[in-house]
């Protein structure tokens, strides 16, 4: 796997059109600019790999608009040492970008051929979650809860309860919710029973499904 001086300095403009479209985390645009996004990505879409675009993965499912990835990361506001489950692993770019800001990574994918690909390929890139799952993301992964930041890479048709369940106090949830557009939703845990609601515009996934394989 290379990454080259040309990968590099595409990753930087990528990063400035991230800026330009308001992300402002820094942590969040230095993960973005270290993770080689064209290593998640079939060969014959590497010249797109530091286009601001969702493309096809394994699956029928897509790798994500990095601005999409890195506005939910931004949306989180976690730090280095934090627990986050990923629901959604998918291409694992998302998990890498966590990983890169030194968060313990929980992810579930739920389509086998892709859990398969990407749990292979991950550690060969350097990237090692704390733990990655084969299995329903709207149960989520209760034996390591509860975590800091819970974040769903795919569309939701409503918001899965055991997920609220799983967040810490002070914890933030981050759903795309709706179809056939979704609102991106965060719910901030305020107290064992009490959450804040937040939206912050439309975005496009592919559907999260539910007891899938």
């Amino acid at each position: 796997m290379k990454d080259t001086f040309t990968h590099k300095g595409m990753r930087k403009r990528l990063v400035e059109t991230l800026r330009a479209k308001g992300i402002a985390n820094v942590a969040v645009l230095e993960a973005i600019n270290k993770v080689p996004r064209h290593w998640f990505m079939d060969s014959g879409f590497l010249d797109h790999a530091y286009t601001d675009k969702a493309f096809p993965i394994a699956a029928d499912q897509t790798i994500s608009q990095p601005y999409t990835v890195a506005r939910q990361t931004e949306l989180l506001e976690v730090n280095a040492g934090d627990k986050v489950l990923e629901i959604g692993t998918g291409s694992g770019y998302q998990s890498a970008v966590l990983l890169e800001m030194g968060i313990a990574v929980y992810t579930i994918e739920r389509q086998n051929e892709l859990f398969k690909k990407t749990s292979l390929a991950l550690p060969k890139m350097g990237y090692r979650p704390k733990k990655m799952i084969f299995g329903d993301g709207y149960k989520g992964l209760e034996e390591f809860a509860p975590y800091d930041g819970i974040v769903v890479t795919a569309g939701a048709p409503y918001v899965p309860k055991p997920l609220l369940a799983q967040l810490k106090v002070g914890g933030k949830l981050v759903i795309p919710i709706g179809e056939p557009v979704q609102i991106m939703t965060v719910f901030t845990r305020k107290s064992a029973t009490e959450f804040e609601k937040t939206e912050h515009g439309e975005f496009r996934f592919v559907p999260m499904l539910e007891d899938k394989n």
